[in-house]
This record gives structure tokens, sequence and C-alpha cells, in this order.
């Protein structure tokens, strides 16, 4: 079974609240199963440019694990409060 991987691209619009999204989504993560891999570390751009400086990359033991903690009821109202706190884009992606 292959890996699933979550890839985010983040732009924090609100420092001060967009810390409880990361206060209660760390338990869900490992209740399903996912690590953190890079979670906004230093980084240089070589080729073209992005508007969303922080990135996440989370292994998850399958790609359907990782999409049953994108769809979970527990992560639900946490998103929420990334989506109003930050802009950006996620992936999930099968690993080889």
């Amino acid at each position: 079974m292959s890996a699933g991987y979550v890839i985010a691209q983040l732009k924090i619009t609100n420092p001060e609240n967009y810390k409880e999204y990361i206060e209660k989504v760390n338990p869900i993560i490992k209740k399903f199963g996912g690590e953190y891999l890079v979670r906004a570390g230093e980084f240089q751009i070589f080729d073209g440019e992005t508007k969303f400086p922080r990135i996440i990359i989370l292994k998850f033991p399958s790609y359907e694990r990782a999409l049953d903690w994108y769809n979970s009821e527990e992560y639900k109202p946490i998103k929420q409060i990334r989506l109003d706190n930050a802009e950006g884009t996620n992936i999930i992606i099968k690993g080889l």
C-alpha cells in the first residue's frame, strides 16, 4: 500500500487565530496515523515564485487514510479555522 501525502502551501492572514488551528489539528493528524515531514522550514525558491510562504508536508500510512483524515468529521470544524485564517492550496497525493 502506498503512503499518502498532504502538501499544503499557505499564507497565514491572521496569525493569532491560526494558532488555534495548529493546536487542534495535531491530535487529529496523529489519530489518522499522520506525521509531519515538513512544517514551515527554511526554503529557497530556485525557479518561479510563490505567494504561499508556509509549506507543510504530511505523510499518512495510505492515500486513503489521508483522504479519511481530510474528510473526517473531527477535522471539519478545524479545517474551517484554517480557511478563515489562511490562504493557500492543499494537495493529497498517492506516493510511490
